[in-house]
């Protein structure tokens, strides 16, 4: 994703994809919008009979004086007829149209957001999360008033002009001629506005996804910010960003002002008034005098719709920026699929030599070189910054391994389908992330998993009882981010999540970090049990967790410098797990 401080517009490349984006959204809709023109053209045609039925009234009835009622009250119903007639079809095609912008506008935003389930991990790392909540609803929202505009106003206006400027040509080509001068004075005009414009709707995109970015930063982190008191500081900063908003917002409503309406207003008052004068210069006839009437009816006609037509640009600016920003998330590599039926039967990991780092020139992991054994616990431990994070995102598929090879029951981790790694794969984060939703669900977590396996899970994570606790049990809903429970309960239900899915390898990323000391009690019996069927790695801040694994693992900036069992590090003088063990016993 492009850095959102570099604020620019739009170019003729990215925007040629943003419409081509647009297109493909719309793709199966065609046969809605053929439809749509042709009954909008029988619209533009219907209302094209109204000034020249006003012509015949004058012509006929009115300047000779021989009122035919008869024929009066045809030529009067069938004007109201005609004129109903094209309303009734042109409401019939913007309920036909809307649709259609509403189900591309649904594909689109499910388009994106399933692209932003499948990008890969590094691009969340440097994505803010309420910008990228913008694009998948400001932006695509932004986009269905372009299909709106353009399906309905841009096509409707079109097809009337089009139909006035051929009953015009009927009448008196050389003055349709004359008319025909709007056109490429609204080209102008309309050029004119995108070079002013542009930078403000550019500007005031960029400043509306701030703003989202700012209030979501300020409400995930309310407690952090009161704490400090940091509200008049942030309220500050969010007024700026607010302020600047409102700015570019104005830049654009001036352009509107002035380049829009009150320059085709103009336009107008001159062609009626170069039309009048060149009637005054005939000798006025019935005939000549229905078809001044028909004239000045038909310019109404046509100004009309070219003023709706660039009322639209705005928007169409706005939306056509926003369509650039998604094409520009959809442009974002996704994790390569692979077509693999591979299993991971045992949970055997290896690793030969890995390196990595964030930035290729600073790396994370040297050399780093592992064995773990089907069924075992191993614990991962090191001083902040040592790299165990890292190599749990590489055992994960999060990251790829830059050099060495790591594999899974001896085959490449990357070799297996995502489908089969996830499903064999079980995490625990540290920040236990619970949905909105009730206990039942945040177990199962959308998967097609058995009530006999989730009661089977929860017991096996010591989280049985205290659900069937709560007032209606496995269902009860938990509030958003498990509001209604405590750290360690959080914990237990994704510690019943990760082993509801029967993995064959259990991560752990300092499950235990954040829990008191009887709910880590409870942890270790559920992780023992779970020896020598599940293959377990923990990355541990608590050296208490991994005390009884079978091997932990010392890293010490990116490299392995200790291994053993806990016995057999404590042995080690002056080591580094020794240091650290004894400098939590001494803090506790």
């Amino acid at each position: 994703m492009q850095p959102e401080n570099e604020i620019r517009n739009a170019s003729a490349s990215e925007k040629k994809q943003a419409v081509q984006l647009l297109l493909q959204a719309a793709a199966p809709e065609k046969r809605h919008v053929w439809l749509g023109i042709f009954f909008l053209s029988i619209a533009a045609g219907l209302e094209a009979l109204g000034p020249l039925l006003g012509k015949a009234f004058i012509d006929r009835y009115l300047l000779p004086h021989q009122m035919d009622w008869g024929w009066v009250a045809v030529l009067l119903l069938a004007y109201v007829i005609t004129g109903w007639s094209a309303t009734w079809l042109r409401y019939l095609q913007l309920t036909r149209l809307a649709g259609v912008a509403m189900r591309s506008v649904r594909r689109l935003r499910e388009q994106v957001y399933g692209h932003v389930m499948r990008l890969p991990m590094a691009f969340f790392d440097k994505a803010i999360t309420g910008q990228l909540v913008s694009r998948v609803t400001n932006d695509t929202e932004a986009v269905k008033n372009l299909y709106v505009q353009v399906l309905f106003v841009m096509l409707d206006s079109s097809i009337v002009v089009i139909g006035a400027m051929v009953a015009m040509a009927w009448l008196d080509w050389r003055l349709m001629l004359i008319v025909t001068t709007l056109i490429p004075a609204v080209v102008l005009i309309v050029l004119f506005y995108q070079r002013w414009s542009a930078p403000a709707v550019t500007r005031a995109r960029h400043l509306r996804s701030e703003i989202n970015a700012q209030v979501a930063e300020s409400i995930n982190g309310m407690s952090a910010l009161q704490a400090s008191n940091a509200e008049r500081r942030f309220g500050e900063r969010f007024a700026a960003t607010n302020h600047q908003h409102y700015l570019s917002r104005l830049d654009e409503l001036r352009a509107n002002a002035w380049l829009l309406r009150p320059a085709l207003d103009l336009l107008n008052s001159l062609l009626l008034v170069i039309v009048i004068f060149s009637f005054s210069t005939r000798t006025l006839s019935g005939v000549e005098v229905g078809v001044l009437y028909a004239f000045v009816s038909y310019i109404a006609r046509v100004v009309d719709p070219l003023i709706q037509i660039t009322l639209q640009f705005g928007q169409i600016q706005q939306a056509t920026v926003s369509a650039a920003r998604v094409n520009t998330l959809l442009n974002e590599s996704t994790t390569q699929a692979v077509s693999s039926n591979v299993q991971i039967s045992r949970g055997e990991l290896r690793l030969q030599h890995v390196g990595f780092g964030y930035d290729p020139a600073d790396p994370v992991l040297k050399d780093v070189s592992l064995h773990i054994p089907a069924g075992s616990f191993y614990g991962i431990v090191g001083h902040t910054g040592s790299g165990k994070s890292t190599l749990l995102s590489l055992l994960l598929r999060f990251y790829t391994a830059q050099s060495g090879r790591i594999q899974i029951d001896g085959t490449p981790v990357a070799s297996f389908s995502d489908e089969q790694f996830r499903a064999s794969v079980g995490l625990v984060p540290q920040d236990p992330f619970l949905l909105a939703a009730s206990a039942r669900e945040n177990i199962a977590m959308g998967r097609d998993i058995s009530e006999q396996a989730i009661m089977a899970a929860a017991k096996a994570a010591r989280v049985y009882d205290f659900i069937l606790q709560l007032e209606q049990g496995f269902d009860t809903p938990l509030g958003e981010g498990g509001a209604r429970l405590s750290t360690g309960q959080k914990q237990l239900i994704a510690i019943a999540r990760a082993l509801a899915g029967q993995p064959r390898i259990l991560f752990l990323d300092e499950a235990t970090s954040h829990i008191d000391s009887e709910t880590e009690q409870v942890v270790q019996l559920a992780l023992s049990e779970l020896r020598g069927r599940v293959t377990v790695v923990a990355i541990a801040h608590r050296l208490s967790t991994i005390r009884d694994a079978d091997s932990i693992v010392v890293l010490n900036h990116g490299h392995i410098a200790e291994q053993g069992s806990h016995s057999q590090l404590m042995a080690l003088e002056q080591g580094i797990y020794q240091k650290l063990y004894l400098l939590q016993a001494l803090e506790e």
